[in-house]
């Protein structure tokens, strides 16, 4: 679970919890799908409200906004007189909404999760962080290297050695005591002489969102292009559209880590919804620019068997071909829990998000033994077998019968009793031919697997 209304987390649902459990617990909740897209759209007229406020606002992800405060603060005298102008703002369009202060993004963020009764401002940040578990730092092989020496809060993390730290874990070590220690900061931006931007202008306007998502994918990769030859990636990029009645829509997208390709076309596809949705580009879209607020040549040191110009070749090959044959049409899979072979993995777009994924650690009652198929029609289809006494003897392979060397089963499954389908058998027969997972249901029989 990623998010619950009042009335579910009443009921004990929390964030993060298995769907499962908080069906239990809830049972007459509705369960959506989470959508990104979807949500950046929503938190649209959030964001025109934050920046009606504090013009300098950076998005990192639907819901999350950060901004500076220095120059607000002077503007408007104090930190808690800023803060209560946002909240006030805010909750007009977005009630019960959390607002953190503190130094650095990072504090801000924790701060904001600990703002359960009323906005929470942070006067000393290192003594805020000191007590906070060091798995708030978000990187599982470090919390787990720490816990094991003893190294329990931030605070313990901040009071060792900063050369020790960095000696033993690198710079992921290194940054992890910074932020420990209160010094989160933003990432400090080189100098560009030339202004690097990617622009492309569209006659007639786009009016249809998937036709602009494909041409900001396109705009992602120019732009990443442009910024590798000085060796450098962008962490804040701004997104502009121009309405094709003149009208002009900005917004800045802001990420810990440097955009990857495919983040950053993500993030750009997020912000054109949200601006197409809420009838921000009137007319249809006839200009669409990216521009980097944040260039950082911090890299990472690669493998000796990786080959990062030959992934970035690959994902553009991706994009180019998503753009000419659809989106539905470049697919990737992960795998996920299930009884059915068909079930166990998830199909979705190339480049975006999956869905909501089923438990592999599951039981699942009645899941087939290992091995799985290895083919899995997307429907069953009709699979001839000859039986005698119950035992399967001969089967139908094109014109001709095979006689059957060896099968297991019988493996009962029940049915979705809810939607009337009945019970069903399922067998795993050999012959000379090959391997073949059948299944029994109201006296017929259906392939549903072949194994290599």
């Amino acid at each position: 679970m990623v998010a619950a209304t009042p009335d579910a987390v009443a009921a004990g649902v929390r964030v993060g919890m298995r769907r499962r459990e908080a069906e239990t617990l809830c049972p007459t909740a509705v369960t959506l799908v989470a959508d990104r897209g979807a949500e950046a759209a929503a938190f649209e007229l959030v964001a025109q409200t934050i920046e009606a406020v504090v013009p300098r606002m950076e998005l990192a992800a639907p819901g999350l906004a950060y901004m500076p405060t220095a120059g607000a603060v002077r503007y408007y005298g104090t930190e808690e007189a800023l803060v209560g102008k946002m909240v006030a703002a805010v909750e007009v369009v977005a009630p019960r909404g959390r607002f953190g202060l503190a130094d650095g993004p990072f504090a801000a963020r924790l701060a904001a999760d600990n703002a359960v009764d009323g906005p929470l401002i942070v006067g000393d940040t290192a003594l805020f962080l000191a007590g906070l578990d060091v798995s708030t730092l978000g990187i599982d092989e470090l919390v787990d290297t720490f816990r094991w020496l003893g190294v329990g809060t931030l605070g313990d993390l901040a009071s060792l050695p900063r050369a020790a730290i960095a000696s033993r874990f690198g710079p992921v070590g290194l940054e992890a005591h910074r932020i420990a220690s209160g010094e989160d900061r933003s990432v400090e931006p080189r100098r560009i002489t030339d202004e690097i931007v990617a622009e492309d202008f569209f006659d007639p306007p786009l009016d249809d969102f998937e036709r602009a998502a494909f041409a900001a994918r396109a705009l992602a990769g120019r732009l990443l292009a442009a910024v590798a030859p000085i060796g450098a990636k962008p962490h804040r990029v701004e997104v502009e559209a121009e309405s094709a009645l003149g009208e002009m829509r900005s917004r800045t997208w802001r990420s810990a880590h440097a955009f990857s390709e495919v983040e950053l076309a993500e993030r750009v596809r997020w912000q054109i919804r949200a601006w197409v949705e809420s009838g921000g580009v009137p007319g249809g879209i006839v200009r669409i620019r990216l521009s980097p607020a944040d260039l950082s040549d911090l890299g990472r040191q690669l493998r000796l068997d990786e080959d990062a110009a030959s992934e970035d070749d690959a994902r553009r090959a991706l994009s180019r071909a998503q753009g000419l044959i659809g989106p539905d049409a470049v697919l990737q899979a992960m795998p996920q829990g299930g009884r059915d072979p068909g079930e166990r993995i998830h199909w979705y777009r190339w480049g975006e998000q999956p869905g909501a994924l089923l438990d592999p650690e599951a039981p699942w009652p009645g899941r087939l033994p290992e091995p799985s198929p290895t083919l899995v029609p997307p429907e069953p289809r009709r699979f001839e077998v000859e039986w005698e006494g119950g035992f399967p003897v001969r089967v139908r392979l094109g014109t001709r019968w095979e006689p059957v060397l060896g099968w297991a089963g019988p493996w009962r499954q029940t049915g979705r009793w809810w939607e009337g389908e009945p019970a069903a058998d399922r067998y795993q027969i050999v012959t000379s031919a090959g391997a073949f997972l059948c299944e029994v249901r109201a006296g017929k029989c259906w392939l549903v697997g072949v194994y290599d």
